[in-house]
């Protein structure tokens, strides 16, 4: 089994920023199984399904919809799609590392 590193940031701050604040605890979840599913990899992009997002957190489909959606307006996510039913390739965004990577 490989490793993951986070930053100290996904935890002392951003979870309870999402959690506390936002009141969405989802949100923190989906963020941490796209970093996984990434590999923790700066820059690295993770193409994974709504389906499979809700299976990998054992939330609903709504509750991963509503949560991408709360990343998306926190900048805390980028999703591509060549086309519009293609699955997405979802990148994490770390706003917190602006002047080394995001």
């Amino acid at each position: 089994m490989d490793a993951i590193r986070f930053d100290r940031y996904v935890f002392d701050t951003l979870m309870a920023d999402l959690v506390g604040h936002d009141r969405s605890p989802s949100s923190f979840l989906v963020y941490v199984a796209l970093w996984t599913g990434a590999g923790g990899r700066r820059g690295a992009a993770v193409r994974m399904s709504l389906a499979h997002i809700a299976e990998d957190t054992g939330l609903s489909k709504s509750a991963v919809q509503s949560a991408v959606r709360n990343l998306l307006r926190r900048r805390l996510l980028a999703v591509t799609r060549p086309t519009r039913t293609a699955t997405p390739s979802y990148e994490v965004l770390r706003p917190w590392r602006r002047g080394r990577s995001r």
